[in-house]
């Protein structure tokens, strides 16, 4: 499983690294980046994956995220990948939307064409990037942790909900808690998997916990000024699902926060010491 360099750069005690493959899963060149602090030859650290929202790649987090510091004082590898396939060839919105195609992948299976050749970003995020990465980096996968931004938050949910062995922490920053139940959702989801929406709800944090799976726990926090909160976000719908389910939710509503990076860079040491004390 081999990949490229594309730039490393010390910071906060440990290495910075940019990387890219050829991903069987998309069928395309995929990006990512890795933080890996300094540590004892031969020490496995535990990593906390991080998946961005709509419009992302795997350079926003790392640029604006400011998780290093803090992920160097409590020793995990901070992963990011993209948002999406990209490159030529690569379906994308007729219009050039911004909400679906490149830059939105989801993190779902597309079975509708043409978007099924290569928008596969749950099989990308939940087998072979993980794959690549426990080949190459020092992980303790026995010690993982997920959490996301906004279509991220959506994916981290989702995906620590149907694999709930693999992760001991799952957290989020605004996500998108129910796509079945909002316009993004509705654009996303009938695109990529078509009209049956049976074939939604394991791509939907709410219907996955309505349906029985559990996690030990979830931290989310959601800017009040956020203009995306009524119409897209809407937690209290997790909220709902949760109190039903009697799942374990913390939500945090902090006041006049929006979506932005200034939201996710205040409370991303936050998220970082709470998978810490999960991750051992």
């Amino acid at each position: 499983m081999t990949f490229e360099t594309v730039s490393t750069n010390r910071s906060h005690g440990g290495t910075q690294g940019v990387y890219k493959h050829a991903s069987s899963a998309t069928g395309t060149e995929m990006t990512f980046s890795v933080f890996v602090p300094d540590h004892a030859p031969g020490t496995k650290l535990p990593v906390v994956w991080y998946l961005s929202g709509l419009t992302c790649t795997h350079a926003n987090v790392t640029d604006k995220g400011e998780f290093r510091a803090i992920c160097a004082e409590l020793g995990i590898i901070f992963v990011a990948p993209d948002t999406s396939p990209r490159g030529e060839g690569v379906a994308d919105d007729a219009d050039a939307a911004y909400d679906f195609g490149l830059g939105a992948g989801f993190y779902v299976n597309a079975t509708q064409e043409p978007f099924a050749a290569h928008y596969r970003m749950r099989d990308y995020i939940e087998q072979e990037l993980p794959a690549l990465v426990a080949a190459n980096f020092p992980v303790d996968m026995a010690r993982q942790g997920i959490t996301g931004h906004s279509m991220g938050g959506h994916g981290a949910l989702t995906i620590a909900l149907r694999n709930p062995d693999r992760f001991k922490s799952t957290s989020a920053f605004a996500p998108i808690v129910s796509p079945t139940n909002c316009p993004w959702g509705h654009k996303a989801l009938g695109g990529y998997l078509g009209d049956d929406r049976a074939g939604w709800a394991e791509y939907d944090a709410c219907a996955l916990i309505e349906g029985g799976a559990r996690l030990p726990d979830l931290l989310v926090d959601q800017g009040d000024a956020d203009n995306f909160l009524v119409e897209q976000l809407k937690p209290e719908l997790l909220q709902a699902a949760c109190d039903a389910a009697g799942q374990k939710l913390t939500l945090r509503m902090q006041p006049g926060y929006d979506h932005s990076y200034y939201f996710i860079s205040t409370f991303m040491a936050d998220h970082l010491r709470w998978h810490a004390e999960r991750l051992g």
